[in-house]
């Protein structure tokens, strides 16, 4: 069953990206993350209290605090550096590379969980680092350009190292506590952070000049993540976390598929062969 769940995640967290792409297209990056964290933080405490697991809380020990907290301190960092690299640069790259945290989490799994290093994971490492390099190359008649620099690369490397950390710290966290109630208590956690970030860059006056479409597809967006974090912490609950972070980043098909429409986003031979790469990679993972 956790494998449903993992697809499942997949899917939302790909059509995450798209709304959220569209969502902040006139609104700072920063401003919407800590907004969809709201719409997010509502849908995961409603989850709570229709699965009856509020009351769990008093039972949550120490460790397990620690580890949510680290965890959805992790998250809030990816997030933010993630969705800034979506409003800097294309989700055609951008996506790839934060789905390449699939090969560090690999290796924490491997040093920190005991998590066993199959051949299998080994070959899909390098299939999915070859077609992440592959998908964020340049066309030839792009290279002279650089229109947008490389700030959108750095942010785009840092969300995935941060969403590694977040798998780790999220499957030590969610082992003594109901997968639901640990998804609410970490994004409270990411709840906080984001406006700490909003209020100490000055950006809070921004939110009275958000236009209402943005407004809208930031609180899809929200939607969709919180119907993606649901499905992940429970997978991630019941299945090894080298396997259901694998299947998660196949999240990057729906996001290709839906750039293609939405914002007629085309890939390139070389990134076609590298997007193949990167689904035989985690594919892989499931041998």
């Amino acid at each position: 069953m956790w494998v449903a769940f993992a697809f499942a995640s997949a899917f939302f967290a790909g059509l995450t990206a798209i709304l959220a792409k569209i969502g902040i297209k006139h609104t700072d990056s920063n401003v919407a993350t800590a907004l969809r964290t709201i719409v997010v933080l509502i849908f995961s405490w409603l989850m709570v209290l229709m699965v009856g697991s509020g009351s769990s809380i008093k039972y949550v020990d120490a460790k397990t605090w620690i580890f949510l907290i680290l965890s959805g301190l992790a998250t809030g960092a990816s997030w933010l550096c993630y969705f800034r690299a979506l409003q800097l640069g294309d989700i055609n790259k951008v996506v790839p590379i934060d789905k390449s945290s699939t090969v560090l989490t690999i290796l924490l799994a491997f040093i920190f969980l005991g998590e066993e290093l199959t051949w299998a994971k080994i070959i899909a490492v390098v299939l999915i680092a070859i077609g992440t390099y592959l998908m964020i190359q340049k066309k030839d008649e792009e290279a002279p350009k650089k229109a947008k620099g490389k700030s959108w690369l750095i942010y785009a490397i840092l969300s995935a190292v941060f969403a590694s950390f977040t798998a780790i710290l999220g499957k030590v966290g969610i082992e003594g506590v109901e997968s639901n109630l640990g998804t609410a208590i970490r994004t409270a956690v990411v709840l906080v952070m984001a406006w700490i970030v909003v209020f100490a860059t000055g950006k809070q006056h921004t939110i009275r000049e958000i236009p209402k479409r943005d407004l809208l597809f930031i609180f899809l967006s929200g939607l969709a993540t919180g119907a993606s974090w649901l499905c992940y912490y429970k997978a991630l609950q019941d299945g090894p976390a080298s396997v259901v972070v694998p299947i998660d980043k196949l999240s990057i098909l729906v996001t290709i598929a839906f750039s293609y429409f939405v914002f007629n986003e085309k890939l390139t031979k070389k990134a076609t062969v590298g997007l193949c790469l990167i689904v035989a990679g985690t594919l892989t993972m499931l041998l």
